[in-house]
């Protein structure tokens, strides 16, 4: 024999048998869909949570005609044409949230301060710094218009006008304008629960004396942050061995009490990988190997009808496959209509990236820009899939297409910014 049978890896120059990223994503939110269980929140707690009903207004906003300047509320049909000069009796003055009772004459003006109801009679105000006063008259010129610096009721909102739509997660503006409606509670998406848990022999929970051969666990930690951030409730099962009772035990009881279950490690060829074949027994799982690096064995499915998440047992390759796959798939079962954009753009690269064609690369990035403004970007030292330091130092993805070859110092790259995900 000139030759030996070898397994694909994601060294490969082609890896063959392969999803894209593009083909695991699409795959994946065919699969999940949303959650219809909701509840009733005081607005205090309502940030970062998904409505379950769309918002309408029960006033408008604003709900009366007021001043948007400090200055004096008159009748437009006093204002001078040409080069004339109008006098006009001040009458008094008005403040927030102290109406004029009075309508107000033809002959008359009133001083205004931003934000008071405009007066009967009045449909238009003049700027304090627009005219001059003596005593008790204000004079001003012909440069002015009817209707200028007044805000109308309903201006910004109209009564029975919806200003938020069923999926929206909401943010703190958006929790202050449902304040400003006088709304004080909102009916949104209940919470989904997930069940984590990591596997493995040589995987060491926090406060264990360190032993040879093995690791501290990080996968779990980073995956349980990454779901509190996104609002998930969290059930942490903890280590597993590697044993297939209890890794199916374990399965069990996380489909009964959760809606989506997470798993770091043993979903690749390993001898030693008993969670393949645990799952073969208990649910139905789909093997992947996605042509991306890291990341590159996923398995996804469904556990006793809860979805599954399998990633990766190096740690850089379960936060990337987490925020690339399963973040958005978390985000339809959450009901989450429209998510906070995650901005993808171009920057220069200080330095040649190894890039072989044929998958996708997420490199992790220091994005910055320089005096004139341009965008540039470099690694953030060694990338090995197991270097979580190079996540940590980080502040972007280098995202490398599927059919690009290596990077030269000086060309443009897309990168994905940490803030649109963490």
């Amino acid at each position: 024999m000139t030759t030996i049978n070898v397994q694909n890896s994601c060294d490969d120059e082609k890896q063959t048998g392969t999803l894209t990223v593009q083909e695991a994503l699409h795959h994946m939110l065919d699969a999940v869909s949303e959650r219809s269980t909701t509840e009733c929140v005081h607005l205090t707690q309502a940030v970062d949570r998904v409505l379950a009903e769309p918002i309408m207004s029960p006033i408008n906003v604003p709900s009366h005609r007021n001043s948007a300047v400090d200055g004096y509320a008159l009748n437009s049909t006093t204002l001078p044409t040409q080069e004339n000069i109008t006098s006009l009796n001040v009458v008094g003055k008005i403040v927030a949230g102290h109406p004029y009772q009075s309508a107000l004459k033809q002959d008359e003006a009133i001083q205004i301060m931003t934000g008071a109801q405009m007066p009967d009679g009045a449909d238009t105000v003049i700027m304090q710094e627009h005219v001059e006063t003596e005593k008790n008259t204000v004079r001003f010129d012909a440069r002015h218009s009817a209707g200028q610096n007044v805000r109308q009721a309903g201006e910004d909102i109209q009564q029975g006008q919806i200003v938020l739509e069923t999926g929206a997660k909401l943010t703190p503006p958006q929790v202050g304008l449902i304040a400003s409606l006088g709304i004080a509670e909102v009916n949104v998406k209940t919470a989904i629960t997930v069940a984590v848990f990591s596997t493995g022999d040589e995987v060491l929970s926090l406060g264990q004396p360190p032993r040879e051969g093995c690791i501290y666990d990080s996968n779990r930690y980073s995956i349980i942050s990454a779901l509190k951030k996104l609002g998930c409730h969290v059930i942490d099962l903890g280590i597993i061995a590697d044993d297939p009772v209890k890794l199916k035990e374990t399965f069990e009881l996380a489909s009964s009490s959760a809606d989506v279950i997470f798993t770091s490690g043993g979903v690749s060829v390993g001898e030693a990988d008993f969670t393949k074949q645990v799952l073969d027994d208990v649910g139905s799982i789909n093997f992947w190997k996605v042509a991306m690096k890291p990341g590159r064995p996923v398995a996804f499915g469904h556990v006793n009808g809860t979805t599954f998440f399998g990633l990766p047992g190096n740690p850089v390759a379960v936060m990337v496959t987490f925020y690339q796959f399963a973040l958005p798939s978390l985000q339809k079962i959450m009901g989450i209509k429209n998510p906070l954009i995650s901005p993808s753009l171009k920057a220069q690269s200080t330095q040649n990236i190894r890039k072989l064609p044929g998958r996708t690369e997420f490199q992790r990035g220091i994005l910055s820009q320089t005096n004139s403004g341009e965008w540039q970007v470099s690694t953030s030292g060694k990338q090995g899939s197991g270097i979580l330091r190079s996540m940590s130092d980080a502040n972007c993805f280098i995202t490398l297409e599927h059919d690009r070859s290596s990077v030269e110092k000086g060309d443009w790259v897309n990168v994905q910014p940490f803030i649109g995900l963490f």
